[in-house]
């Protein structure tokens, strides 16, 4: 009888084990890789990966009916909500309007999602220096954008946070991004 109540024991906390590193699997960013989501992943796949959540399509017209249209460059983009109604991915495919096109790019949105290096949307710009190489810094009208090679993302910081007036193109170099900036945006690149 002592046997069976170990055994019983064992059998339970190996499962919440199992259920604790399968919650944990879902929200790991990789290099090609997000949560369950590979590069081998197609869009027609994610209904099932995301059953018990909500996909909103915004798809592109690729007949443009009207002029709007006709000069947009506008991917399908596939949205992402949790039951709760948070925003969690914004998934665009390599290709418009093909339900068996593996994806471009993952927009994070929800700060559960993190690298093995603990890095997430809530991470400042000294634990993202402090964790992974930035290969490249690139400025836009609003932000200094971070390409990390190791992963394949790029990070955004708000200019804002780098005490510098928006709007502009001024180079920005690392050394000038303070410690405490935040990240504004994080994507994943599958190419």
């Amino acid at each position: 009888m002592l046997v069976n109540k170990k055994l019983l024991v064992i059998v339970i906390l190996v499962s919440l084990i199992s259920i604790q590193c399968s919650k944990k699997n879902n929200f790991t960013i990789e290099k090609g890789k997000v949560g369950v989501i590979t590069k081998e992943t197609q869009i027609k796949d994610l209904s099932v990966i995301f059953k018990n959540d909500s996909i909103v399509s915004k798809l592109f017209d690729s007949v443009a009916n009207s002029r709007e249209n006709l000069f947009s460059n506008e991917d399908d983009e596939y949205i992402i909500y949790s039951k709760n109604g948070d925003k969690l991915l914004e998934i665009s495919p390599e290709k418009l309007n093909d339900e068996t096109s593996t994806i471009k790019s993952i927009q994070i949105f929800n700060s559960n999602y993190k690298t093995e290096k603990g890095i997430s949307l809530k991470s400042t710009f000294k634990e993202i220096n402090e964790h992974y190489l930035i290969n490249k810094v690139e400025s836009t009208l609003t932000s200094a954008t971070l390409f990390i090679d190791e992963l394949n993302a790029t990070i955004s910081i708000d200019k804002k946070d780098l005490g510098l007036n928006g709007f502009s193109r001024e180079e920005i170099s690392v050394e000038q991004i303070p410690d405490n900036a935040k990240v504004k945006y994080f994507t994943i690149w599958f190419n």
